[in-house]
């Protein structure tokens, strides 16, 4: 290969849009589209999201209080 064929290669390459300026896949899914736009069903799904994350919370205290009393119990024997 020459000089020359290499240059015309780089040029067409360079002139080529990159993929962000390429129309979107419409296979392509985001979370947003996963969400709905009614208020109140995202009222409902910020709910159970904070329900959950309370319940997460309570648990992570109770194991860091039991775990190391727990640990401790089997360490000595009681």
């Amino acid at each position: 290969m020459t000089l020359i064929q290499s240059r015309q290669n780089v040029d067409e390459v360079a002139s080529r849009p990159a993929n962000d300026n390429q129309t979107p896949d419409p296979t392509d899914l985001s979370g947003v589209d996963l969400v709905s736009s009614s208020d109140d069903e995202v009222a409902a799904l910020v709910r159970r999201t904070e329900r959950l994350a309370l319940a997460v919370i309570i648990v992570m205290a109770i194991f860091l209080i039991l775990a190391p009393v727990i640990f401790i119990a089997l360490m000595y024997g009681i």
